[in-house]
């Protein structure tokens, strides 16, 4: 059993790639909906799916423990690596900022073929745009990046609360008597969406139930659609990624802290994280899932809660892996292979669920479309590290760094050395 105390192993930050594989097996968690059903499931489970017992649990749970944290720690991880890859392009004499600008545009690149072809959640296009911002601060201090990001951060709570309040006074004014068509019809194409009629369901599953050139079809007639994928949420994801950078700086994120550091921030930090998901939950149940509301508590003000959790996250899965055991080593090798076990659940969980597949979609319960998420962390587990012993990077990270180089990459190792690597 291999020791983490040098937290490098082959020219790999360990730490960095277990993270990066709890975070890409968590992310899957709360993606799986919004793959079944309809979109606004996703955010109000009244709306589709399920409210109540197996569902609803598994709802509150996702909530409290995963939504939102996987998501900060894979940008805080994004940010960490981008510094980390910029800085050894540096030392090897070439350009950081050409280096780094190739990648995100072939990212970029990634992501919208992602959006467009696959699926709408995509955030690899927000990753490339925030990743071109976040470089911008590659020279400053931990103190600078933690200040700076927390301003980013405070920045989208308040974009957020201004929509928010907007939102509120549409619902009001549609819902008011003798109310304009105008008023409902605002109200209905913003956050009244959330309350899907049949009507909308109808479409929502016609579109995903129909054929695959329908759907390409449909997603590129509204091609301007990807910026509210990007725009809404640019502020907050420089923001954490700017933390990862300050994490890395400082060695946090690397494992470089003592242990006794990184236990007194764990149980604090989970807890103060899992109080702002339990008062969330609760505020959504007693308000029967008011969706002005729910944007609200968790988009805004459920925020610090969601970022100090996962640190507190960070902090825990490094004491746990402090001895690189198998599970360890196979948790590893998924970050690694983040980038293809992220774009290769979208396409086997589209294949599972649409009409150019087994055409699942829209006819389960929130539990059972959630039954799919264990199966795709096995998954990850069992074929990331053969692979790993046979090919230098996954599929898709080839791809990317052989479209960010100009050139094809060095791909399978050569056998004694993939014998080795299994030994």
């Amino acid at each position: 059993m291999a020791t983490l105390s040098s937290t490098v192993q082959s020219d790999r930050i360990v730490t960095l790639d277990i993270i990066r594989g709890v975070a890409v097996m968590g992310i899957f968690s709360v993606n799986v909906v919004a793959f079944a059903m309809i979109e606004s499931a996703y955010l109000n489970p009244a709306a589709y799916g399920g409210n109540h017992g197996p569902s609803l649990w598994l709802w509150a749970t996702n909530m409290i423990v995963i939504d939102g944290k996987m998501r900060t720690l894979f940008s805080m991880l994004f940010g960490a690596s981008m510094l980390l890859v910029i800085e050894k392009a540096e030392a090897a004499g070439r350009s950081g900022w050409w280096t780094h600008f190739r990648r995100m545009i072939a990212l970029l690149g990634f992501g919208l073929f992602h959006y467009y072809f696959i699926w709408f959640g995509d955030i690899l296009t927000l990753y490339a745009v925030g990743g071109l911002i976040a470089y911008l601060f590659r020279r400053r201090s931990v103190r600078t990046l933690v200040i700076v990001g927390s301003v980013l951060l405070v920045a989208n709570m308040l974009l957020m609360g201004g929509f928010v309040y907007s939102q509120y006074v549409a619902d009001v004014a549609a819902h008011a008597p003798g109310a304009s068509a105008k008023a409902i019809k605002k109200w209905n194409e913003g956050l009244g969406d959330f309350y899907p009629n049949a009507a909308r369901i109808a479409k929502d599953k016609a579109l995903r139930l129909g054929s695959y050139a329908a759907f390409v079809t449909h997603n590129l007639a509204r091609w301007m659609s990807v910026l509210q994928s990007i725009l809404p949420f640019l502020a907050d994801t420089v923001g954490l990624m700017l933390f990862g950078m300050a994490g890395y700086k400082s060695g946090f994120l690397t494992g470089e802290w003592s242990d006794a550091r990184y236990r007194r921030i764990v149980a604090p930090a989970l807890a103060f994280g899992a109080l702002g998901g339990i008062g969330v939950v609760t505020y959504d149940i007693l308000s029967h899932f008011y969706v002005v509301g729910m944007f609200a508590a968790f988009l805004i003000l459920d925020t610090p809660f969601v970022t100090v959790m996962a640190v507190g996250y960070a902090a825990a899965i490094i004491l746990a892996s402090r001895k690189v055991g198998p599970l360890a080593q196979r948790v590893a090798a998924a970050g690694r292979c983040a980038f293809s076990n992220y774009l290769g659940t979208s396409i086997v969980a589209t294949l599972v669920f649409c009409g150019w597949g087994l055409g699942f979609y829209g006819s389960l319960q929130r539990w059972q479309a959630w039954l799919l998420a264990p199966v795709l962390w096995s998954i990850m587990l069992l074929w990331s590290k053969p692979w790993l012993e046979r090919f230098y990077y996954g599929a898709f990270e080839w791809a990317w760094r052989s479209l960010s180089r100009g050139k094809l990459q060095p791909f399978r190792r050569p056998k004694r050395i993939g014998a080795a690597a299994a030994a």
